[in-house]
């Protein structure tokens, strides 16, 4: 037995926009829900820690 023949589950690393779902089960699709829910989540949270920077450097510079 190889080492590559490991049984663990192998969480999806990508999804690609407009790819094909038909071939998808319910488990792959609610997985991918999950992974592209994070995604948005770890976006949001960059969009707010910049928005915070620029909120500061508007800040200092109309004082």
């Amino acid at each position: 037995m190889s080492f590559l023949d490991d049984d663990t589950p192998k969480k999806p690393t990508a999804h690609e926009i407009g790819s094909d779902l038909s071939m998808l089960s319910v488990d792959e699709l609610d997985s991918r829900i999950g992974l592209l829910k994070e995604e948005i989540t770890r976006l949001e949270a960059e969009k707010e820690r910049k928005a915070a920077g620029k909120r500061a450097a508007d800040s200092f510079f109309r004082s």
